[in-house]
Formats: structure tokens, sequence, C-alpha cells
């Protein structure tokens, strides 16, 4: 598949995939990919530079309309910026070029991201449990 890269333990995985990577991770690649400056694409979108700054930290989303606008910008569809799937960027050409230890503390990161993701999870489930213990003694 063109967007996988061979990983450092011999196994592939989608550079973009939604297991490997945000929305931002997505957006910023795309965005550099298409040669465009954060303010570039701020000002070509009518939004602030810490609106773009925030899409690609994952601090907040943009609207239908922006994430429409987006797609169009920078030539991949709206389900690849949200999901990794569908018509995007392939991975980068030599993952190689990479140093062993950026590559390793890629893997390390992309690993964080997975245990956070998990424990967000779990949260939401502990907070859904709380709640209803809390509606239950109130009645």
């Amino acid at each position: 598949m063109a967007d996988e890269i061979q990983q450092a333990g011999g196994d592939t995985a989608g550079w973009y995939s939604e297991e490997a990577a945000t929305f931002g991770d997505r957006l910023a690649g795309a965005r550099e990919a298409a040669g465009m400056s954060q303010t570039q694409l701020s000002h070509r979108l009518g939004v602030k530079l810490k609106t773009v700054a925030a899409w690609e930290n994952d601090l907040r989303e943009p609207r239908a309309n922006k994430l429409q606008m987006i797609a169009g910008m920078l030539n991949v569809s709206i389900m690849w910026l949200l999901t990794g799937r569908g018509e995007g960027l392939d991975a980068p050409a030599d993952p190689e070029a990479l140093p062993p230890s950026a590559e390793r503390l890629l893997a390390d990161l992309r690993a964080a991201r997975a245990e956070a993701r998990a424990l967000s999870d779990r949260m939401g489930l502990l907070e859904k449990r709380l709640r209803g213990l809390l509606k239950e003694t109130s009645l």
C-alpha cells in the first residue's frame, strides 16, 4: 500500500493512519506538502493563525465548512483528514532518512499517543458510571 512505511521493527503501518496520526498530524502534513505555512493557510481560510495552530496541535477542530475548505485547498479528502483513509498523502518517500534516534522517538511517541487514547476512553467509561451512581443516589 502506498501510504505504508517500514517501521524499525520490520512491520508496516500506515504513516497517516488513525492509529499512527491525529487530525492535527494529517493537517500539518498536508499543509506542508502543499508548500503552505500556517500563516498562509490561516489567511486563505479567513481564520486566525492561533486557530490553525490549535487545529494542528489537536486542541480544537474546524467546523464542517472550514474542513471542506481545508480539504479542497490541500487536495485531500475530508475523510482522510479525519481518519487517514481515503484520498490523501503517501508516506514520506524515504523514512530510512530519519536517524535511528528520531525513528525510536517517533515510535515511542506513537505508543504514548495510543496509551493516552486508551486511557481517555477508560476515563470516559468511569465518568459515565460515576454519573449513573450519582443519579441513582439523588433519586
